[in-house]
């Protein structure tokens, strides 16, 4: 109970937590969009594709700057998404073949120029392959500070634009039909996943970024048929995980935060899958069991 009191009294810690609980909480929230609009693949592929960026900001200026770093991976993660929705638009491409295609050709493009600045002479790009696996022991004041002030504008977005939101994920023909630009509503969210992911690189990194951005809402979704209910639920599942996984990695020495809190997220989402009432696995099979039943006693009845 001491060891327990002294975790949660402890700065890094807190700040740990907190800045992986922000995350949960705005991933959960935004995933939920990606899921219905059945996008769930586009983290996959602007985390993927953030990883050049990152690099390359700190070719161009030399230092290890949090911010930079951030704005090179969201110039390359947008540069990206408008690669993958104009092979979509404008060729007979797929989205999940041009999103395999993006993806593979920028992080390519990362691990090369990754290989090159470890080969600079200059001490100062040690670290930079922390934004593949993600590193939130290092987080600081200022990146919990950025993260909140991105998170609080993410979700003003979100709040704002609720009811297109909800019409676009759900019938965009209907939204079409009612004058609603679909290409400005295809953007917008795709715009705000983007910087979500980016927020979460240096968590979680840009191999796991995409878990933490559809798991939460795969588990929410199985709980409720009400999209706020779901989002509520989602950007709680999330939270909850952050806080978890920073306490288990905090807990036992050489356990990694970021994959730790993966874990626990995915852990919550297959728990869903199986025990959720009506769309869980092990209520299916009950209530095929109990149709079936039905179905042989009326059989036997008749005969």
């Amino acid at each position: 109970m001491e060891k327990l009191f002294a975790i949660f009294t402890d700065y890094t810690f807190q700040t740990v937590a907190l800045g992986s609980a922000l995350l949960g909480l705005i991933s959960g929230v935004l995933g939920s969009f990606a899921v219905l609009r059945r996008q769930s693949l586009l983290g996959d592929g602007v985390s993927h594709a953030a990883l050049p960026g990152v690099v390359m900001a700190f070719l161009l200026t030399g230092i290890k700057n949090t911010e930079i770093l951030l704005l090179g991976a969201l110039l390359t993660g947008l540069l990206a998404t408008f690669f993958i929705m104009g092979i979509v638009r404008h060729s007979r491409i797929k989205f999940d073949s041009a999103l395999a295609l993006v993806m593979s050709v920028f992080f390519g493009l990362g691990l090369v120029l990754l290989t090159y600045s470890q080969k600079l002479p200059n001490a100062n790009q040690a670290g930079l392959n922390r934004f593949i696996y993600g590193q939130a022991s290092t987080l600081l004041q200022r990146d919990i500070v950025l993260m909140g002030v991105c998170g609080f504008v993410l979700l003003l977005f979100v709040v704002l634009f609720w009811k297109e939101f909800k019409l676009f994920s759900f019938d965009p023909e209907f939204a079409a039909s009612l004058g609603f630009s679909t290409g400005k509503l295809n953007v917008l969210p795709s715009f705000l996943i983007v910087l979500a992911i980016i927020i979460g690189l240096q968590t979680v990194g840009v191999v796991l970024m995409s878990a933490m951005l559809i798991a939460p809402a795969v588990a929410a979704r199985q709980w409720s048929h009400r999209l706020w209910l779901m989002v509520c639920l989602a950007a709680i599942f999330g939270a909850l995980s952050g806080v978890i996984g920073t306490l288990l990695s905090s807990s036992y020495a050489g356990l990694p935060t970021g994959p730790v809190i993966v874990v626990c997220v995915t852990l919550i989402a297959a728990l869903s899958l199986l025990v959720a009432p009506r769309r869980g696995i092990l209520h299916r099979i009950y209530l095929r069991r109990k149709t079936r039943a039905y179905i042989e006693s009326e059989g036997g009845g008749v005969s």
